[in-house]
């Protein structure tokens, strides 16, 4: 009977190994063919990320793939390389696609370093070639915004006015002809009309699309308050002081180019 007793025992226990070691070789083939699909999944990604610049010509996009890699490894001199190429008319589209095709990657492959590192070369390439396609006025806007930096605000808008005065054609109408030959004071001699000059840049103008850059802003979604102390909720409400501190700045120039005077 004992005996009995222990080969049954001794079944139970072979059934359960065996029922352990097949639930295993199932755990193991359901992992194996996760594995596969995501291998398969990754992939597809990778072609799919790949075929964005398919229909470009071959030649451009080695160029604009140098010119990122070139970017890439600058370093600390990153801001000198970007200013070059955009002064030799190497920021293109293609660029931006070829950085953000780097991008896509590295979210695929999770690489937070070079996320974050391609996200920051993108936003910095697309801003400057925003400014290259700028108006006149908007790129005088943009520098103006800049020297901000390391002043108090009155000495800025002192900077910003003398920049002003230094760039907006006099509005007297004498010095707008800047004629050759002729008497300002007595006004006697002839007047030559001047040649077109693209660069000239009127008061009137820069205020007409300031304006029309405050109401853009102004009509865009109001900002909501964010609550909360976490780094995400910090970050937000820091990102939108800063946006309200420009729109600010961006009205304070308004004012100054309104109120500008070269007597």
């Amino acid at each position: 009977m004992e005996d009995f007793i222990d080969v049954e025992a001794k079944e139970i226990v072979d059934e359960e190994w065996q029922r352990k070691r097949r639930e295993e070789s199932e755990e193991l083939e359901r992992r194996r063919q996760q594995e596969k699909e995501e291998e398969l999944e990754k992939e597809s990604k990778y072609a799919e990320i790949g075929s964005q610049l398919k229909g470009y010509p071959q030649e451009e996009v080695r160029k604009a793939k140098k010119l990122v890699s070139s970017f890439i490894r600058a370093g600390e001199e990153i801001e000198e390389v970007i200013a070059e190429a955009a002064e030799k008319g190497e920021l293109t589209p293609l660029v931006l696609l070829v950085i953000w095709n780097r991008l896509e990657l590295a979210r695929h492959d999770d690489e937070r370093n070079a996320i974050q590192a391609l996200d920051l070369l993108y936003r910095r390439v697309e801003l400057e070639i925003h400014q290259a396609e700028a108006s006149p006025a908007m790129q005088l806007l943009h520098e103006l915004l800049n020297l901000h930096d390391g002043f108090s605000h009155e000495e800025w808008l002192h900077r910003a006015s003398k920049t002003m005065l230094k760039v907006f054609v006099p509005e007297d109408a004498f010095t707008i002809l800047r004629p050759s030959g002729i008497d300002l004071e007595n006004h006697h001699g002839r007047i030559a009309i001047p040649e077109e000059d693209d660069d000239i840049l009127l008061r009137v103008d820069f205020i007409r699309e300031v304006d029309q850059l405050l109401e853009e802003l102004e009509n865009q979604a109001e900002i909501k308050p964010v609550a909360g102390l976490d780094a995400q909720s910090v970050a937000v409400r820091l990102r939108q002081q800063e946006k309200l501190r420009t729109i600010q700045q961006v009205k304070d120039l308004r004012r100054a180019a309104a109120t500008l005077n070269w007597s």
